[in-house]
């Protein structure tokens, strides 16, 4: 029995040892594949004593031990020594960096980016380089970052788009230099501009193509169009294009007016845009009712009425209304009603398509000017961008005199931009007008050619500073010389004399003539200071005192008064007078027509050898018919000249210019042995359209017509034989003109014949004249 137990307890225990066995190389693969597991970068510290910097020249070791914030001592992770390394090498100074733990001690071993030596552009013809410095961040001597370099590129492709280049490319290079320095060179490719062939707008009824295409600033490709700027695609230019196409309509009565879409389409060749503006016209409006009222006790509504300028029936235009609201507010200011406020409460009647305006005057929020606060000038004197204020600090805040007062720094023309925004004050009561400017060139050299029948070929150079030392003055040389003439003159105008709108000028001048074209030589300087000053809206006054001296001589004629008077030798003469201009045209109640006149006084007998009294006037009307295609403009221009000292008049004192087309320089009027002697007295009177000719307006040509008529009469005489013509003689002249705005500048052509004449009288069947500054 016991002999068959035995085996069976062996067999156990043999099973025992197995499992136990079993068991045990789990447990050890278990703990093996504990310890073999990945650990947890994280969980990695270091702690170190001291941390070490290599590679550094011009960093100062205290720069990259704040970059990396790891304190002596403290106890990092793993991740942490990451971001430390992060925080160094989005420095920007650095081109490489490595973090390097070495048990106790960390060192970080930096390569620094290289010094710009200097800083070239290849590439660019349209765009100077002194304009393209303007553009780009880096600077020699400054830390090269590529991605500095990177976004210069961006900004320079950017500003050739602004040229209409869309294709240009520009890719920065880098030139190694010793001592650590690299040339920054800016390879451009500046490409083909790329032209408008065709600008064309769809909903317009009431103006064709060709009016409104003068309208905007995008221009079709023209004659040589390679010497023009204007008609190269510019995407950001057909916002302002749609701007001016709404105010244009508005302005004329069109108050539903608006651009639905604008559409540019790449030629298929990509050589050209055709541009296209959609839009609606709608209906015109005109005044019906004006009225005005007043919710305030104390302001009379009839006081207000009176100077109301716009009539019932007169073509709908905001900016009548505006300048309406101005005068009424304006008017308010000088009674002393603070916070008067004038709301335009308009009434549409589509029935007969008029709009009924009402303006209410209203007492506005009581609040004022703290400050006025300027930035950005680095050049002009915050005392000329004040001045454009007519309000102060302490003032009642009003918000369309700070419009218009931004619209006046605007025009000063001293900024490439200005910004005027108002915020709230230091409290709620008082409000800071921020005036942010960007300052732009404002002087100019021009070098010029002219050609005239008169003088034949010439040049001239002139030099201007509209901003002179940032005083807002202007100054102003030049000097022009032709065949038989130099002209030598200088300027200067002070806008704010005293602090006021006055203006204070002088002006210089020298002009020497020799005989080759005349009977004899002149000699004339100049010398006139004067006062400029607004007498109402659209008017202005000039008070000024004249010094000239004058001669004629090498007289070589027949003409015993013109040799009479050519012995006579230099006069001076001491004169005061004034100058009244007033003008609305484009300005006024009707955008298509208007009036200047222009008319002065002078008196000379204040010391001296001449006394006289001479009066001139010039009255210039124009209007715009057939939807403003057509202009039809009318001049009366009249003068007279009463010596009443001696000695009498002289050639060179008396009226001797061109009065009239048709007829050569002092080349009617009374003669004497066959030779003009000018008159004391002329008048003319001209009617002239300009109107288009049928040709693509690219070709910028139009066509005139006019007629003349119009003498030069009166005279005194030393001598026989008696003068001829020296009565009021009308000659007329009718013609035809050609006008041309090339790139050279305003080319005119006239063609004229003279209907009527005196047998003495000089025609000139064709005149051509052409001028341009380059």
């Amino acid at each position: 029995m016991n002999l068959l137990k035995a085996p069976r307890d062996v067999q156990s225990a043999r099973s025992c040892t197995t499992t136990f066995v079993a068991r045990g190389l789990i447990v050890l693969a278990l703990v093996l594949a504990v310890f073999a597991a990945p650990r947890d970068a994280s969980a990695q510290t270091y702690r170190f004593n001291s941390v070490a910097i290599e590679g550094n020249q011009r960093v100062d070791p205290a720069t990259v031990l704040t970059y990396a914030g790891i304190s002596r001592g403290e106890t990092v992770t793993a991740g942490q020594l990451n971001d430390a390394y992060q925080r160094v090498l989005d420095s920007g100074l650095f081109e490489t960096v490595q973090m390097v733990p070495q048990g106790g001690r960390l060192l970080i071993k930096v390569t620094e980016y290289p010094t710009i030596n200097q800083i070239s552009f290849e590439g660019n013809r349209k765009i100077k380089d002194e304009d393209l410095e303007g553009i780009v961040e880096s600077r020699s001597r400054q830390v090269f970052s590529p991605s500095r370099a990177e976004r210069d590129a961006a900004e320079i492709s950017k500003a050739y788009v602004q040229n209409g280049r869309v294709a240009a490319r520009v890719t920065p290079k880098v030139i190694r230099r010793s001592e650590n320095r690299v040339d920054l060179v800016f390879e451009i490719f500046e490409g083909r501009g790329i032209e408008i062939e065709r600008v064309s707008f769809v909903g317009n009824k009431a103006y064709s193509d060709r009016r409104l295409r003068r309208v905007v600033e995008s221009k079709q490709a023209g004659l040589l169009r390679a010497l023009i700027a204007r008609d190269t695609f510019v995407e950001d230019r057909l916002a302002f294009d749609q701007q001016v196409l709404t105010d244009f309509y508005q302005s004329r009565g069109y108050v539903d007016f608006r651009v639905t879409g604008t559409n540019a389409e790449l030629a298929r060749e990509r050589d050209g845009y055709f541009v296209t503006f959609n839009i609606q016209e709608g209906q015109q409006f005109r005044f019906g009712d004006i009225t005005v009222t007043s919710d305030i006790p104390t302001v009379n509504a009839d006081t207000y009425r009176d100077v109301l300028r716009i009539k019932s029936g007169v073509v709908y235009s905001p900016s009548l209304v505006e300048e309406a609201i101005a005068r009424m507010e304006r008017l308010g200011i000088r009674h002393g009603v603070d916070f008067l406020r004038v709301e335009p409460r308009i009434t549409r009647n589509d029935r007969d398509l008029t709009l009924d305006i009402e303006f209410a005057l209203v007492r506005g929020p009581r609040v004022f000017v703290e400050r006025i606060d300027i930035d950005g000038n680095t050049t002009t004197l915050d005392r000329v961008i004040r001045r454009q204020f007519d309000t102060v600090e302490g003032d009642p805040f009003n918000p369309r005199e700070i419009r218009e007062a931004a619209e006046r720094i605007r025009a000063l023309g001293y900024f490439k931009d200005a910004d005027v925004n108002a915020r709230e004050g230091s409290r709620p009561d008082q409000v800071v007008v921020d005036v942010d400017v960007e300052e732009t060139t404002t002087g100019s050299l021009t070098f010029g050619g002219s050609f005239s029948s008169d003088a034949g070929l010439g040049v001239s150079i002139g030099l201007r500073e509209r901003n002179f030392l940032g005083r807002g003055q202007t100054l102003g040389a030049s000097l022009s010389v032709s065949g038989d003439e130099a002209n030598y003159s200088i300027d200067f105008i002070e806008p704010a004399f005293l602090g006021r709108d006055v203006a204070f000028s002088f002006s210089s001048s020298y002009v020497d003539t020799s005989n080759d074209n005349s009977l004899f030589d002149t000699t004339y300087a100049n010398f006139r200071p004067g006062l400029t000053f607004p007498v109402a809206e659209r008017s202005r006054m000039t008070l000024y005192y004249s010094a000239t001296y004058s001669d004629q001589g090498g007289y070589f004629g027949a003409s015993p008064t013109l040799a009479a008077e050519s012995v006579l030798g230099g006069l001076w003469s001491s004169a005061i007078g004034y100058r009244f201009v007033y003008d609305s045209r484009d300005v006024g109640l009707n955008p298509n027509a208007g009036i200047m006149i222009d008319t002065g006084v002078e008196v000379a007998g204040l010391g001296g050898d001449q006394e006289y009294v001479k009066s001139t006037l010039r009255l210039v009307g124009e209007t715009r018919v057939f939807n403003e295609e057509v202009t039809l403009r009318g001049v009366l221009e009249g003068g007279a000249i009463d010596f009443s000292g001696t000695p009498t008049s002289r050639a060179a004192d008396r009226f001797t210019h061109k009065v009239m087309r048709g007829f050569e320089p002092n080349g009617m009027g009374p003669t004497q042995s066959g030779e003009h002697l000018g008159g004391n007295l002329f008048a003319a009177l001209k009617f002239e359209a300009e109107f288009p000719l049928g040709l693509p307006e690219e070709f910028g040509m139009t066509g005139g017509a006019f007629y003349d008529i119009g003498s030069i009469w009166n005279v005194d005489t030393i001598g026989p034989p008696l003068p001829v013509s020296t009565s009021f003689k009308p000659r007329h002249v009718v013609g035809l003109s050609l006008f041309w705005e090339s790139p050279f500048g305003p080319i005119r052509m006239d063609f004229s014949k003279a209907l009527e004449k005196e047998p003495f009288d000089i025609e000139r069947n064709f005149d051509f004249s052409v001028r341009t500054d380059f």
